[in-house]
């Protein structure tokens, strides 16, 4: 049987999509970071819902993790029908306030790591008589966000992408989402260090992991091109299309001030 080869799986929506999966029966290929807490989820899914999984511990921010991801999965030939890009996280703050090196290794898990792996995968994806590819994006990909700025610049890129690629594949075996949660109870906060004010925003709208897992993992199987997940999100994302953009963004970036 084909595996779900999920990244960031370890934690937060990645480890509630991976759950949702296995409910469904789904073999599973966990890929994150930290090896003690996929091995613990990894074990745990197997036990609970009677399915195989197997992880990879790497940090998707090197140069050829992509091409490691594959080879491990070529090497123990597991063939892949559905991918889920969920790996990805922020900086807050102005932008000179990270070093370069932390910029681009955000580049790197962001947006690199999720066109690498989908280039590698796809043809064995089209091998499948149905797959899929699930790319996490994010409600801040729909304007800039101060403060926010690179992370939701890369956001855009994943949407973009996405939606490009989901045209490209629509004749295909393969369909392409791409799920864009707005806040979400995670460590996001803590890894983009988000300042205080920002928290307590989105303190106020944050959605569970699982609501935005099973919205994602429904979006996937219905074969959608784009969903925002939760209510007050999709009117964000309508208000920033009929607001001027300097308004939108002037709002955006003081919840990060």
């Amino acid at each position: 049987m084909a595996y779900a080869l999920i990244t960031g799986a370890s934690r937060g929506i990645g480890l509630s999509i991976a759950t949702e999966l296995a409910r469904q029966k789904f073999d599973l290929l966990l890929v994150a970071r930290s090896s003690s807490s996929l091995q613990q989820a990894a074990q745990q899914l197997a036990t609970d819902h009677g399915i195989k999984t197997d992880f990879l511990a790497i940090d998707l921010a090197e140069v050829d993790a992509a091409q490691q991801v594959y080879d491990w999965c070529s090497k123990k030939k597991y063939a892949i029908q559905i991918l889920v890009n969920n790996a990805g996280y922020g900086l807050s703050g102005p932008f000179e306030k990270h070093p370069l090196a932390e910029h681009t290794n955000m580049m790197r898990v962001n947006m690199t790591a999720l066109v690498e792996l989908s280039y590698l995968f796809l043809p064995q994806l089209r091998q499948q008589p149905k797959s899929y590819i699930l790319n996490i994006g994010s409600s801040a990909a729909y304007q800039a966000v101060p403060g926010l700025s690179l992370y939701s610049a890369s956001k855009a890129f994943v949407l973009q992408f996405s939606r490009g690629l989901h045209q490209e594949l629509r004749k295909s075996s393969v369909s392409v989402t791409c799920v864009c949660p707005g806040s979400t109870d995670t460590n996001f906060a803590d890894r983009a260090q988000i300042g205080e004010k920002g928290r307590k925003a989105a303190e106020k709208v944050n959605m569970t992991p699982q609501d935005v897992a099973k919205q994602a993992v429904d979006a996937m199987f219905a074969g959608k091109a784009e969903v925002v997940t939760g209510f007050l999100n999709k009117a964000g994302k309508l208000m920033a299309w009929l607001l001027p953009k300097g308004l939108v963004e002037k709002t955006a970036g003081s919840i990060y001030e």
